[in-house]
C-alpha cells in the first residue's frame, strides 16, 4: 500500500475513532450533577459546588499531562499513546459506573484527565503524515469525527441514563471508548519524508525555544486558551439563558437545541475553513475567524428571543468551527516532524486552560452584570486576540507565509 491511501485508510479510521471519543466525553457531562444527588439527600449548594470541582478536575490534570504525552508520542510512536489513552480514558468512565460517593467520583475524573489526550494526539498523529499544502483540509475532515460524536452523545447519553440509570451509562460510555482504541490498532504508523539534515528528536529546552523564538506560533498557541475561554465562558449559564428567553418548559430540550447549534454549525464549515487557509495562508484566515468570531459574539448580548440565540449560536458555530484546523495546520508548518507531538501537548494544555477559566469567568460575569455582559466581554477578548495577531502578522512577514 503505497503512503497515499495508507494516509486516507488512516485519516478515516481516525474520523470513526475520533467520532467515538467525542460521543463518550460528552455522553455523561450533562448529568453528571445527577449522579452526584443519588450518592446521598445533598443541598442543591452542594450538588453545585461539587459538580464544578468534579467537571474541571479533569481539564486541571489533562493541563499539565498533555506535552508529556506529546513529547513520549515523539520519541517512540504516537499510535501507542492513542491506544493508552483510549484504554485508560475507557477504564476511568467503566469505574465510574461503580462509585459510591462523590470522593471517588472526584479521583476518577481526575484519573480520566491523565489520559485526556486522545483528540490532540490524533491531530499529532494525523498532521505528521500530511504534506502542509493539504494540512488544513485533512485536519479539518478530523475535527468533523469529533464534532459529530459531541452532536450526538448528549442525546445519546441523556436516554441512556433515563431509561437504564446512571451508572449503565457510564458503563456504555466506556465501552465506545474502548471501540476507539481497538479502531487504533488498524492503523499504520509512519511519518512524511523528512528533509535531509533534519533532526530526528529535541529536548524539551529546544523545544520551547523554538516556539518562543516564533511571535506568531506564541499568539496562535495563546489563542488557544482564548478561544476556550470564550467557547465554555457560555456553558455554565447557557440553559439558565434560555430559561429567560423561553420559559422553564422542555428547558433541557431547548438547551440542547442551543448547545447543538453552534456544533452544527461547526462541522458545516470545519474543513472548508481549513481548505480556504491552506489556499490563502493560515494566519491570515485565523485573524480573520476572530474578527468574525468576535463580531457573531456580539448580539447574542441584545437578542430577545429563543430563534435569535439558536440563529446566533449556529453562526457562531460556522466562524469558530475553522479555528481549531487552521491552528493545527499552521502549527504543522511551523513545527518540524519530530517535535509536533510535544508542540500541540503544549498547544493542548493551553486549551485546557481555557476550558478552565471560561466556565468560571462566564459564572462570575453573569452573576455580577447579566447575560448580556458575557457575551460582550467574551466578543471583546476574541477581537483583541485578533488584533493582537494581525499586528504580529505585520510585524514579522516572513513567519506568516504559507510554506
Amino acid at each position: 500500500m503505497n503512503d497515499h491511501k495508507l494516509a486516507k485508510r488512516n485519516l478515516f479510521i481516525m474520523w470513526f475513532a475520533n467520532f467515538f471519543i467525542g460521543g463518550s466525553m460528552t455522553m455523561v457531562l450533562p448529568f453528571i450533577s445527577l449522579y452526584i444527588g443519588t450518592f446521598g439527600n445533598y443541598s442543591t449548594q452542594y450538588i453545585q459546588h461539587w459538580s464544578g470541582w468534579t467537571f474541571g478536575i479533569t481539564f486541571v490534570t489533562a493541563f499539565l499531562f498533555s506535552p508529556i504525552w506529546g513529547r513520549i508520542g515523539d520519541r517512540y510512536g504516537r499510535k501507542k499513546i492513542l491506544i493508552a489513552c483510549a484504554f485508560g480514558m475507557g477504564l476511568s468512565i467503566f469505574l465510574m459506573g461503580f462509585v459510591q460517593n462523590v470522593w471517588q467520583l472526584f479521583l476518577l475524573r481526575m484519573f480520566m484527565g491523565i489520559f485526556t489526550g486522545f483528540i490532540s494526539m490524533s491531530q499529532a498523529f494525523i498532521s505528521t503524515q500530511t504534506p502542509k499544502e493539504i494540512a488544513g483540509r485533512v485536519l479539518g475532515t478530523l475535527q468533523t469525527g469529533n464534532i459529530t460524536g459531541s452532536l450526538f452523545g448528549p442525546l445519546i447519553g441523556g436516554i441512556l441514563a433515563d431509561t437504564l440509570g446512571y451508572s449503565t451509562a457510564f458503563k456504555f460510555t466506556s465501552i465506545t471508548i474502548f471501540i476507539s482504541g481497538l479502531l487504533v490498532f488498524a492503523t499504520r504508523e509512519y511519518q512524511v519524508e523528512r528533509q535531509k539534515g533534519t533532526k530526528t528528536s529535541y529536548t524539551s529546552r529546544e523545544v520551547l525555544s523554538h516556539i518562543l523564538r516564533n511571535p506568531i506560533l506564541v499568539n496562535v498557541m495563546l489563542i488557544s486558551t482564548l478561544v476556550q475561554v470564550a467557547h465554555f465562558s457560555i456553558q455554565p449559564i447557557l440553559s439558565l439563558y434560555v430559561g429567560e428567553l423561553h420559559g422553564t418548559s422542555n428547558l433541557g430540550f431547548y438547551s440542547g437545541i442551543a448547545f447543538s447549534a453552534a456544533g452544527l454549525g461547526n462541522l458545516l464549515m470545519a474543513r472548508h475553513w481549513g481548505k480556504i487557509g491552506d489556499r490563502h495562508g493560515h494566519v491570515k484566515i485565523l485573524v480573520l475567524l476572530l474578527f468574525l468570531t468576535a463580531l457573531v459574539y456580539l448580539p447574542g448580548a441584545f437578542i430577545n428571543h429563543f430563534w435569535q440565540l439558536v440563529f446566533v449560536r449556529f453562526i457562531l458555530g460556522m466562524a469558530i468551527g475553522g479555528i481549531i484546523p487552521v491552528r493545527i495546520a499552521y502549527i504543522r508548518q511551523e513545527a518540524p516532524v519530530a517535535m509536533q507531538g510535544e508542540v500541540l501537548g503544549y498547544n493542548t494544555s493551553l486549551r485546557f486552560l481555557g476550558n478552565i477559566i471560561g466556565p468560571a469567568m462566564g459564572g462570575m460575569v453573569a452573576g455580577f452584570y447579566g447575560f448580556s455582559a458575557v457575551f460582550i466581554t467574551t466578543s471583546t477578548l476574541l477581537l483583541i486576540a485578533g488584533l493582537v495577531l494581525y499586528a504580529a502578522m505585520h510585524r514579522n512577514p516572513e513567519l506568516a507565509r504559507s510554506h
